[in-house]
């Protein structure tokens, strides 16, 4: 079944946990392509370049349809996996969290790993505020100045976001409105005599 709402955080969060000498700074942010995610792991390394490893998940798509873990050097499944773990557990996706590790000269074992890594995760998440979006669908109406009431009133009932617009002898607008109620609006729009409502991505 499509979603037509998701979970995900409102701006970026950190937290610090500390076990047996090892520093774990965890940092989330709210991300909407895998460029924005290598920019911001690319800033993480240059600012904590002495850091052992780097490891982070993310997840995008409003099904988190999309998503990697990476343990960057720790031993397969204990830092990557856990941080990717909490994502899911927490319910939120274009989500991307990174664990920065300082090494502090006690080995931690793997079971020991993987709770500081799912704490410092959880830990930046819950930091952070989480906030519920919608999935939007666009929608272009074409319409002439006489049919302008008529539009205006069905855009008042619906209550899309006007994303751009634009009044001329021939009227255009710009409409984002929920996933689910785009079929209702398109339907709508289209008995208004003299509109005409298009997906411009379909």
């Amino acid at each position: 079944m499509d979603q037509d709402s998701y979970r995900t955080l409102a701006a970026a969060s950190e937290a610090t946990v500390r076990e047996r000498g090892s520093r774990f700074l965890a940092f989330a942010w709210p991300v909407a392509s895998e460029q924005e995610i290598r920019k911001r792991l690319d800033a993480l390394r240059k600012t904590y370049y002495d850091a052992t490893h780097h490891c982070y998940a993310w997840r995008l798509g409003p099904e988190g349809g999309t998503q990697r873990s990476n343990d960057d050097g720790e031993p397969p499944g204990t830092a990557g996996k856990p941080i990717l773990g909490q994502l899911l557990s927490h319910g939120i996706t274009d989500v991307l969290v990174a664990v920065v590790r300082y090494f502090g000269g006690t080995k931690l074992g793997v079971p020991g790993l993987i709770a500081a890594y799912r704490e410092a995760a959880a830990a930046a998440i819950e930091a952070g505020e989480t906030v519920e979006k919608t999935v939007d669908t666009m929608i272009d109406v074409h319409f002439s100045f006489v049919a302008m009431n008529a539009v205006m009133r069905i855009v008042k009932e619906e209550q899309p976001r006007i994303v751009e617009q634009r009044f001329d002898n021939l009227c255009t607008m710009r409409l984002a409105v929920r996933r689910s109620r785009a079929e209702a609006l398109v339907g709508k729009l289209q008995q208004v005599e003299g509109a005409q409502a298009e997906r411009p991505n379909e």
